[in-house]
């Protein structure tokens, strides 16, 4: 029977100090001069949700193979994966103000060049703004080239609740 009390009381304290965990706040470490973040501390406890690399839908479906008019330009592809992103998070009851990290890959349009201003308007229309004040960290990478020629942007998010 003591040995019982004993096990009940460890058990009652160990879920004391994980509640306790559970109920500590996501920390967004702000830089005030820039629209992302410094970085983020999770604390134990939370509920992570990963996406995979997500692009845009399809815009110009009689488009060919490496018609750039398929997914649209750079601008256009942003806002298509941040909202594929916002589409598959909800899915899993989450929403855009969950989403503490962004992993961005752009690559050169048809001219050759990586449109990086077009991507950073699309990423103010979804995150730090009066809608959703939450930046995010974020990773921002040019690369050659993505999975299919007309691909020009592909975003990975991890949402925390």
């Amino acid at each position: 029977m003591k040995n019982s009390i004993v096990f009940i009381l460890i058990a009652i304290v160990a879920f004391s100090c994980t509640n306790e965990k559970a109920k500590e706040a996501i920390r967004r470490i702000d830089r005030p001069e820039s629209s992302i973040l410094k970085g983020v501390y999770v604390p134990e406890g939370k509920d992570l949700f990963y996406t995979s690399g997500l692009v845009s839908e399809v815009l110009n479906a009689n488009a060919s193979a490496g018609d750039m008019s398929k997914y649209g330009n750079t601008y256009e592809q942003s806002i298509g994966a941040l909202q594929k992103i916002k589409e598959t998070i909800e899915a899993e009851g989450y929403s855009m103000n969950d989403v503490f990290f962004l992993r961005v890959y752009l690559a050169p349009n048809e001219t050759g060049e990586i449109d990086w201003d077009a991507w950073f308007k699309a990423y103010g229309e979804y995150f730090n703004n009066d809608e959703n004040p939450n930046k995010v960290a974020r990773s921002t990478i040019g690369v050659y080239k993505l999975a299919r020629p007309e691909l020009l942007v592909e975003v990975e998010a991890v949402a925390a609740k």
